[in-house]
């Protein structure tokens, strides 16, 4: 490609609305425009780029023996209402774009597609013989972000590779999930990224067990906790740990105190002089149902521990059964306003106990009349503790459960695990932690969406079981930024060879210089030949901007046909260190194919 050609332009200035260094890097070298809100057009530098990831994917995902394959778009409402998540897709997270078309039937833009390739495998599986199958596709989502940030990484349009697996059985399915786990690994390596693998909540999508993996990156949006042993890693969202020991409580007797001025922890503790893990604290949750129920929920948890509203929503969607409901709509501590709504008094805010009255609720049709109360693991085993008296200003001291508060019956872990907490595994271990940008995420679903929507096939034994399940989802456009956002200087992108755009570019200083030219369109030819992918720089600009230029858009390796011409070699430069070497010209192209193949072995 000769850059005098082609459609290549670059920013001097930062854009406005781009936030992190990838996203930036990205709009200036040339490589996506902004078209809308969270909608980006891929230039032709950076087609190349996600067609090199999609390769590399593609032939990991051949070599476990998946079949590749094309899903539509649009997907027929039916569908999502027999798997139960048209709601959740559509109301609750509401991240499906739907719409309706000429004869009134509803459709959702797929953001991802468990319930057309269910359909399909329902039609078509009759036999345990046939088992067990993969089958992905590589193609276009669409989620309506409530927040599209970032371009490629948090964007409304994207492109990923989603598989999907069925078998006879959990042990079936737990073969490809390691095949898809070495599978995944192979890929990131490929890129080359650094990466975590970690556990991760399966979220909407469902299912008994995940994992994520995770591009390192400060300016990631997922936190990750994990040892130095490296035996354990995980989402914040998912991560469990050994809390902070127990520190002796002070009181040996209940008494309700006047404690003005304490409606946090810390002040609390300094108020009547105990430890953080002493203490009982009542947070109070807004959950709607996918019916229109309101239910206040009431959780205590030890007072140095705070909620974790992943494993809380978690525990809240099983109950939704009891609400006569499917899942949840939102999820929300209820400021003022929304007290309003249902509060018959004002709420002792900062000083609620665990047995916070149900008569502070005016319940109704929309409203549950009574609160639902969690209980955290931290707080059941509690004695003596100090806890809210259900009165501003007051709080109770050496209480315990039995004698002066009702233990609540659903005791769950809904604890937030933090840096700096001991392992479960080893509590030698301490949990460091790290930012990540989730590239990958693979899924043992089960007989969900299978039993959901009649999916089965026939066993040894000529019965009908439903098929078990697997789903494996790798983000193409966003491994493509995380790449960047993993590997920039001061002065642009520093792409990994494997997924450049083009391996070198030959930069003519002085196009109007006869000898440069000749050698500059002599590299450009055997380069190409060799197999070494490369870009020619003949546009009629200055030397500095094109050197800029070259190193703004980041490819491994430029080659500037300059002064050391004169004595029969080339300048060759390496975007990754900046390491300059002067080369004779008739050993440049065996010289950077060498590195090529190298970084890319």
């Amino acid at each position: 490609m000769r850059l005098s050609q082609s459609l290549f332009v670059t920013l001097r200035e930062v854009p406005a609305d781009a936030e992190i260094s990838s996203h930036q890097l990205l709009l200036r070298a040339g490589y996506i425009r902004r078209i809308g809100r969270g909608i980006y057009a891929y230039l032709p530098m950076m087609w190349r780029v996600l067609q090199k990831v999609s390769a590399i994917v593609r032939e990991e995902m051949n070599a476990t023996g998946a079949q590749e394959t094309l899903l539509p778009q649009l997907q027929p409402s039916e569908l999502w209402k027999d798997s139960g998540r048209w709601d959740t897709y559509t109301k609750a997270e509401g991240i499906m774009f739907s719409l309706t078309d000429r004869v009134d039937g509803e459709l959702g833009l797929g953001p991802t597609h468990e319930e057309v390739i269910t359909t399909v495998a329902k039609d078509m599986i009759r036999s345990y013989r046939q088992l067990p199958q993969h089958l992905y596709q590589i193609q276009t989502k669409f989620r309506d972000e409530i927040r599209p940030r970032f371009g490629l990484m948090r964007g409304r349009e994207f492109i990923m590779k989603d598989g999907y697996s069925f078998h006879a059985n959990e042990e079936s399915l737990k073969e490809t999930y390691a095949d898809m786990d070495q599978a995944y690994r192979n890929m990131l390596r490929r890129c080359g990224l650094e990466f975590r693998a970690v556990e991760a909540d399966s979220g909407a999508i469902g299912g008994s067990g995940s994992q994520e993996f995770m591009v390192l990156a400060e300016a990631g949006e997922d936190e990750i906790l994990y040892t130095d042993d490296e035996k354990y890693a995980a989402n914040t969202e998912k991560a469990v740990s050994l809390p902070a020991d127990l520190v002796e409580s002070p009181f040996s007797s209940f008494e309700k105190r006047e404690t003005p001025d304490t409606a946090t922890i810390a002040t609390l503790c300094k108020a009547v002089d105990c430890d953080p893990t002493n203490t009982v604290k009542n947070v109070l949750y807004q959950v709607v149902y996918d019916n229109g129920q309101t239910v206040l929920v009431l959780i205590s948890i030890r007072g140095d521990q705070d909620v974790n509203e992943v494993k809380l929503t978690n525990e809240l969607t099983k109950l939704a059964p009891d609400y006569d409901a499917n899942t949840i709509i939102a999820l929300t501590v209820p400021d003022a306003d929304a007290q309003k709504k249902w509060a018959a008094k004002p709420l002792p805010l900062g000083y609620i106990s665990p047995d916070l009255a149900d008569d502070y609720i005016e319940g109704s049709k929309t409203v549950a009349a009574k609160f639902l109360r969690m209980v955290d693991q931290t707080a059941v085993e509690l004695k003596n503790f100090v806890t809210g008296a259900d009165e501003s200003g007051y709080h109770v001291l050496g209480a315990n459960w039995g004698s002066k508060f009702k233990l609540p019956k659903l005791q769950v872990d809904i604890r937030l695990a933090m840096a700096g907490d001991r392992a479960v595994h080893d509590p030698s271990q301490i949990l460091q932690t790290a930012r990540g940008i989730e590239a990958g995420h693979i899924f043992q679903l089960g007989t969900k969406y299978s039993e959901a929507m009649g999916a089965t096939f026939m066993d040894e034994n000529g019965k009908p079981q439903p098929l078990v399940m697997g789903c494996y989802g790798v983000g193409v456009s966003r491994l493509a930024q995380a790449a960047v956002e993993q590997s920039y200087d001061k002065n642009g992108i520093i792409w990994p060879v494997a997924i450049a755009p083009y391996h070198a570019v030959v930069v003519v200083p002085n196009i109007k210089d006869a000898d440069q030219m000749a050698a500059a369109e002599k590299l450009y030819t055997e380069l190409n030949s060799a197999g070494v992918e490369t870009i020619l720089d003949d546009r009629k600009e200055r030397a500095g901007v094109k050197f800029k230029d070259s190193e703004l858009i980041g490819i491994p390796f430029r080659i500037v046909t300059g002064k050391s011409l004169k004595d029969g070699k080339v300048e060759v430069v390496k975007r990754k260190d900046g390491d300059r070497q002067d080369i004779a010209i008739e050993d440049v192209v065996a010289t950077v194919k060498g590195w090529v193949e190298e970084a890319t072995a």
